[in-house]
């Protein structure tokens, strides 16, 4: 009877709740970063039986999208999602990937930018553990004017972020810079005439009630990266590891290839719906386009020289990596 009474009074680690984290994110609960961060909570708890059990915090309510990295590095959050553009000087080889180099969609995107983090593992993540990296699909312009040559962007506002702004310097545009969600209301001012970015906020920001033409771009794509603050992670157990492990390049092919349907729905939804009218450049006037951005990758390549980064082959690797996974 006394031995039954030490074995009851005995803490049991079967009754020790779930290793609880907090995973934060910055836009919106029904975007696509949210949406592969959801499909991953749901695998991780799911694959470890329940062992794991994940807080999600979308729409920047833990931590906002500048704060992202720094906050995880803190402990703010165990787990943050973070669109590198953002920080165009601290990730430097990784924002690589938002250069003109073709890439087609973000199913390929995602994965070219896995394996440049793979090949390099870049500084800038040393003080984290990254779990999944992905891209948006190729950016575009939805605009309230139609847009079908060079002269017809020429000084048109147009909002746009990170790397897009060089673009559309080249091509003789006014950028404007400022967050999404302030974009409709200086649509509906005419602050700006248009937008510049990935096509399935057509749908997400119902831009498609206010932009009736998109002109086809498609470039540039935008990296993001899924960090785990490192106390967190080296205090899980080995399995629990090994499973978010088992799940870097699944969720990276996975988010891009929701990524590139999504902004399928969105754009037979745009047409259909809205009366959206979908504008491609001829050969010739794409040429053109294509001619002015040339000098954005040389100029990359140059600086980033200067800075001790293999540029160069960075360039070259984004590019056969594009021929592989196309």
């Amino acid at each position: 009877m006394a031995s039954f009474l030490l074995v009851g009074m005995m803490p049991s680690k079967a009754v020790a709740g779930p290793i609880k984290l907090k995973y934060a994110n910055f836009p919106p609960a029904p975007t696509f970063p949210c949406v592969q961060m959801e499909r991953w909570k749901k695998e991780v708890e799911k694959r470890t039986k329940g062992k794991v059990s994940i807080d999600t915090f979308p729409g920047g309510t833990l931590l906002k999208a500048k704060q992202m990295m720094d906050g995880v590095i803190a402990g703010v959050a165990d787990i943050g999602c973070l669109c590198m553009a953002y920080q165009p000087g601290r990730f430097l080889m990784t924002n690589a990937i938002s250069l003109p180099l073709g890439i087609p969609n973000a199913t390929v995107g995602s994965l070219v930018l896995w394996d440049l983090y793979e090949k390099y593992k870049p500084k800038a993540f040393s003080k984290v553990k990254v779990l999944t990296m992905f891209t948006t699909a190729p950016s575009n312009i939805m605009s309230k004017i139609p847009i079908r040559t060079l002269e017809d962007l020429k000084g048109v506002p147009i909002r746009a972020s990170g790397g897009a702004a060089q673009i559309l310097k080249a091509w003789g545009a006014n950028r404007v810079g400022m967050p999404m969600p302030q974009t409709p209301e200086a649509l509906q001012k005419g602050v700006v005439k248009g937008l510049f970015s990935s096509l399935e906020v057509m749908k997400d920001f119902k831009f498609a009630e206010l932009c009736k033409y998109v002109t086809m771009t498609q470039v540039p794509v935008y990296p993001f990266a899924v960090v785990m603050n490192m106390n967190s992670w080296n205090k899980l157990p080995k399995d629990v590891q090994k499973v978010m492990d088992d799940l870097r390049v699944e969720q990276a092919r996975w988010t891009g290839e929701y990524m590139d349907n999504h902004v399928k729905e969105a754009m037979a939804w745009s047409v259909k719906k809205q009366g959206v009218k979908v504008i491609t450049l001829s050969p010739e006037e794409q040429a053109r386009w294509n001619k002015l951005l040339e000098p954005i990758v040389y100029n990359w390549v140059q600086k980033m020289m200067g800075k001790g980064i293999p540029a160069q082959q960075i360039v070259t690797d984004i590019r056969t990596l594009i021929q592989k996974y196309q």
